[in-house]
């Protein structure tokens, strides 16, 4: 999600009658998972009831997240750029696969897939299918719509599933900003010992309770720990995805051959547990203000953590993928061929120019999305070189 730094609280605006009634609904049944678990629950089974709770989850109810009016800016939403970028690597894939597919998990608006697939037209170079899996039946009905004014004669190519194929496919698996909203563990790091942060509810608000972590948290903790080169300080937080191996098992049983390609922000895990990240990465997203509370307005904000892209590369290696390339958004645009794309837009007057180099900015400078945001290419049985890292490739850092 683009956006300033965070924002105290005390600047972020109410919700009006109706939307405090929904986050209260889904309140009440975060308290009641609390009490039917001995008085707290694991941040990751909070985090995933905040968000996905069937009509009440903030991805499952139906309130506008993306764009202007909603909570955050994603970067298809930016500029088309971004997308046709994203097209231009995935034809590279397509025209050495047979029978080849698209599958967009977590499509948002819709925008990305529609941006892609009419780039994918002009080059000639459309897949077979482009599938599009999305819990949301809200986002499901705006993509749908979307899809319909901006390509109808291209449509009939989209399908939406509601879960994964059951049979394996050729083709390239897409995931923009998805991996930032799976929930997590947090946890603390003390001299003499490591401690679970769970939730609990007590004198009428959310509040961090601290519980002995059981013996695969642990497992992580340490193995995070000894890969530490300065070691950490007392009292240090943060998060670890424990389903990201299991998740993209899944994933690769779809994918008989082709490229899984995951855009978000994070780090590889030397520069994700640093030494001075002594509170994690974790960050909400309400009306484009940024903060830091998870237990805000839940269901009525977006609840992120960076992703610790060394944890996907050894999920990757467990699964038998291979991990064929890892760069920053802004190297694997321009490697895709951003400079080239915008001596293509010759009929701009000076105020589409304008706009467009604001666009350009904002995807690519460092203080933007430019290296904040990652991209990680897996292959299954794919010998070629993903023209979207033949700028630079950082694997070695992962």
């Amino acid at each position: 999600m683009s956006g300033n730094g965070p924002t105290s609280i005390t600047e972020i605006p109410e919700p009006d009658e109706a939307a405090l009634a929904h986050s209260q609904a889904l309140q009440k049944a975060i308290c009641a998972e609390i009490e039917s678990n001995d008085g707290h629950i694991s941040f990751e089974r909070f985090m995933h009831m905040a968000l996905y709770e069937p009509g009440l989850g903030y991805y499952s109810a139906g309130a506008r997240k993306f764009g202007k009016s909603g909570d955050f800016i994603t970067a298809p939403e930016i500029s088309p750029l971004f997308s046709i970028c994203v097209a231009r690597q995935c034809a590279q894939v397509l025209t050495q696969l047979e029978d080849a597919v698209i599958l967009e998990l977590g499509a948002g608006t819709g925008v990305m897939a529609s941006d892609i697939l009419l780039e994918l037209e002009k080059l000639d170079c459309l897949p077979d299918s482009y599938y599009i899996l999305e819990p949301s039946a809200d986002l499901r009905q705006r993509q749908q719509q979307l899809l319909e004014e901006k390509l109808p004669e291209l449509v009939s190519r989209v399908s939406w599933l509601d879960a994964l194929p059951d049979d394996s496919f050729n083709g390239i698996i897409l995931a923009n900003e998805v991996l930032d909203a799976m929930p997590v563990q947090r946890f603390c790091l003390y001299k003499d010992k490591n401690e679970q942060m769970c939730v609990a509810w007590q004198d009428n608000r959310f509040v961090w309770r601290h519980v002995a972590g059981d013996e695969m948290l642990e497992e992580k903790i340490d193995n995070i720990v000894r890969q530490s080169v300065t070691g950490f300080s007392d009292g240090y937080c943060s998060e670890l995805n424990r389903d990201m191996e299991a998740w993209l098992n899944s994933l690769s049983q779809c994918l008989h051959q082709g490229v899984m390609l995951f855009i978000d922000y994070g780090y590889s895990r030397h520069e994700y547990y640093h030494e001075q990240r002594t509170q994690g990465t974790l960050l909400c997203h309400y009306r484009h203000r940024v903060h830091s509370d998870p237990f805000l307005y839940v269901g009525l904000q977006d609840i992120t953590a960076s992703v610790d892209f060394t944890a996907v590369a050894e999920a990757a290696l467990s699964c038998k993928l291979n991990v064929s390339g890892f760069t920053s958004q802004a190297y694997f645009l321009i490697a895709c061929g951003l400079e080239r794309i915008l001596q293509e837009q010759k009929d701009l007057d000076a105020k589409e120019q304008l706009e467009l180099s604001r666009q350009i900015k904002m995807l690519t400078l460092p203080g933007e999305m430019g290296e904040r945001f990652k991209v990680i290419a897996l292959t299954r049985d794919l010998d070629m070189a993903l023209s979207g890292f033949a700028l630079v490739d950082h694997r070695r850092r992962l």
